[in-house]
């Protein structure tokens, strides 16, 4: 891979508006605003036209010459943000309000409309002035170093320098009202309660993120500017909950984004259609690579993450499956065991329920063994089951005394909370019910490791219930 010094330029360039987009998207996802990220990136469209129309003329009436054309397009650039986020926010909230329409169809409602008014415009006017819609909509990041400007002895891209300006601006703001942004972002009615308007903080964050997106357009297009505004923000918040370290990781991945998607768009197309034949195709746009290589970072994430990731998920409910299916196949020996006159070298199996996986598990943890006459339970295993006979008895005896239900109702929810009682619930219940001997069923119930029952308790030797669920 060649690597020129306009390659750097093109990393820089895409990595700074990538983070620069980032850092207001961490808080419209954390407001469950994400739409408004498109929205805005939609409706700006007629902002750029406006404002680029408005600097043509006045250019060409004599009003200001060329080389302050950058100045007052800067300024245009702010003036119509505001105008964008606050705009696209209240024609929102007043469609809403007014018109009685769900929100997320209000927001729809509004960016679309924008948006093709701004194609109307731009086709309008392509052919009587110097605005590609191309480049509006999809971007062209190598042609920033089209456009330089001379800081000493070094001529740096004008977009490298406008991003940059836009991402300190919003680190900046966000030093300032991390706490009421923060606040306002979790709970909008606390925020008001500590006299801090969060409709505001909205307005604000609306307005911070139309200029963003402005800034954006110019150099990775409009399309590209919603992922990067929802993508990074996604991608840490599947890798972690601090709000000080989301907000570092969405830039981190959007820098790398911008990375490895350019080193991609150089590679990637020419070792795929290459060998097909296709030899005319040696390389890729930067903007939609680096958008497509921040959709691969969040499905990695996605899959990987150690908390929120699928696999972990996956993992995690795949264990605790197995533990209860493991913990019926326990307590289902231990009564076994208890049947009164059973003969414990009496030919048995597992129970029908339990798999293959299940019956492994039990095993691999050392609960159950072997022998010539079928599955047995160790040491460790008769102990927790034990634990776990001593819940479902307990909770059943609960049930009884504090429910007026019928005694076959009593093991269908005992059955499934039996998993989840731990000893010192299992403790706290055998004191409430003062020390019970007998669940209702008349069986005994196992003593715990701190508690005896009573002493007038007397097991019950032959209650005739050899129910294996009770």
């Amino acid at each position: 891979m060649n690597w020129h010094v306009y390659d750097t330029w093109f990393v820089l360039t895409g990595g700074i508006a990538a983070m620069a987009c980032a850092v207001p998207g961490v808080w419209l996802v954390l407001r469950r605003q994400s739409l408004m990220g498109d929205a805005l990136s939609h409706t700006a469209l007629p902002g750029i036209v406006v404002s680029f129309l408005f600097g043509q003329w006045l250019l060409k009436s004599g009003t200001i010459a060329t080389s302050a054309l950058p100045f007052f397009e800067s300024i245009l650039l702010v003036v119509i943000s505001v105008a964008v986020g606050v705009g696209t926010a209240v024609l929102t909230e007043l469609l809403q309000r007014t018109g009685r329409v769900e929100s997320s169809a209000a927001l729809g409602v509004v960016f679309t409309s924008l948006f093709a008014l701004g194609l109307f415009l731009v086709r309008l006017l392509a052919d009587h002035t110097d605005l590609d819609a191309e480049c509006v909509l999809f971007g062209h990041l190598e042609l920033v170093v089209l456009d330089t400007v001379w800081i000493g002895s070094f001529e740096i891209p004008r977009a490298c320098l406008t991003n940059g300006a836009t991402l300190l601006l919003n680190l900046g703001l966000v030093w300032l009202f991390f706490k009421e942004l923060q606040v306002s972002a979790f709970d909008p009615a606390m925020a008001n309660s500590l006299g801090i308007r969060s409709r505001w903080i909205h307005y604000g964050t609306m307005s911070v993120t139309a200029l963003t997106v402005l800034t954006a357009f110019q150099t990775v297009g409009s399309i590209i500017v919603v992922g990067l505004l929802v993508v990074p923000a996604a991608t840490a918040l599947l890798l972690t909950e601090r709000l000080p370290r989301v907000i570092l990781l969405s830039m981190i991945v959007a820098a790398a984004s911008a990375l490895v998607g350019h080193m991609l768009a150089k590679t990637l197309p020419m070792r795929i259609f290459v060998p097909l034949g296709l030899t005319n195709v040696q390389d890729a746009g930067t903007s939609g690579m680096i958008a497509a290589t921040a959709g691969a970072v969040f499905l990695t994430a996605l899959l990987v993450a150690p908390q929120k990731g699928l696999l972990a998920k996956g993992l995690t409910q795949l264990q605790l499956s197995l533990k209860m299916a493991g913990d019926d196949v326990l307590g289902a020996l231990y009564r076994l065991e208890e049947t009164p006159g059973r003969d414990l070298g009496e030919p048995h199996e597992y129970p029908t329920s339990a798999s293959w996986l299940t019956r492994w598990y039990l095993r691999i943890r050392r609960l159950t063994t072997e022998t010539a006459s079928g599955p047995v339970l160790t040491s460790s295993g008769r102990a927790e089951a034990k634990k776990l006979v001593r819940a479902h008895r307990l909770w059943e005896s609960y049930m009884q005394k504090h429910f007026e239900l019928p005694e076959d109702h009593l093991h269908a929810p005992a059955h499934l909370v039996e998993h989840f009682l731990d000893e010192e619930l299992q403790e706290k219940l055998f004191r409430e019910l003062d020390a019970p001997a007998n669940d209702p069923h008349g069986r005994n119930i196992p003593a715990g490791a701190t508690s005896s029952p009573k002493a007038d308790g007397a097991p019950a030797e032959n209650s005739g219930d050899t129910n294996s669920g009770r």
